[in-house]
């Protein structure tokens, strides 16, 4: 029983993180930086406030503890942007991706708004250091899409912030999207529906399929070997 004990320790720590960090991302998304307080978070995670003092020093801390997380799962959303893969399907998956984060993780994306749209006041060392790499890898994975002729000409740094307002649109404006839904949360069906149709009309005017890049044909989001000539 003993050896089980850091174990046990070890998970009883992790699920109070999590409920601290699941906490404060609703607390800083309606309330923001300047209103939320630690006080606040610990009744959202029903914990005492001591147990995240425990694990952070400072309210900054545990912000960009929860900015950092939402930034990492958009970033591993884009893993499929490389340049060995086919455009469609790789911008495809990023949709699919970052649309169910949209839905499944929406107080992180309205944290995230909510720090852009006030200037960036805690976390402009981020948008110039973290953000602005990654983006410029991206871009340069598109640029050589268009350059093989993959893709039409288009300024790949604007195409990615279409994707993003049109993806995150449905996380930061939820509450209008139900509205207009007849009061009711998306369902299934609809979520899927709005991947499609975000994917036909974004990729349907950028991409061009039937291109052989390197003996392979980049057709229909597959990928296959062209004929020997």
């Amino acid at each position: 029983m003993e050896k089980r004990a850091p174990k046990k320790q070890s998970q009883n720590r992790q699920k109070t993180l999590k409920k601290i960090l699941d906490a404060a991302e609703l607390t800083f998304a309606q309330h923001g930086y300047v209103g939320a307080s630690f006080s606040m978070i610990a009744r959202a995670a029903d914990i005492p406030k001591s147990n995240i003092l425990y694990y952070f020093s400072s309210k900054e801390t545990l912000y960009r503890t929860v900015v950092e997380d939402i930034f990492s799962v958009w970033v591993h959303a884009a893993d499929s942007i490389k340049e060995g893969n086919c455009p469609r399907a790789a911008l495809g998956s990023y949709i699919d991706l970052k649309m169910e984060l949209a839905r499944s993780r929406p107080h992180g994306s309205k944290v995230w708004a909510n720090e852009v749209i006030q200037g960036a006041p805690v976390l402009q060392d981020y948008l110039v250091t973290e953000l602005r790499d990654w983006t410029d890898t991206r871009i340069k994975v598109i640029n050589t899409w268009i350059a093989k002729g993959a893709m039409r000409p288009v300024n790949a740094r604007n195409l990615l912030y279409l994707i993003w307002a049109t993806t995150q649109h449905y996380a930061d404006f939820n509450h209008q999207i139900e509205n207009l839904n007849n009061g009711r949360p998306m369902s299934d069906a609809q979520w899927e529906e709005a991947k499609a149709a975000v994917k036909s009309i974004v990729l349907d005017g950028v991409v061009i399929d039937g291109v052989v890049i390197d003996g392979v044909v980049i057709d229909e989001a597959k990928q296959e070997q062209a004929p020997a000539s």
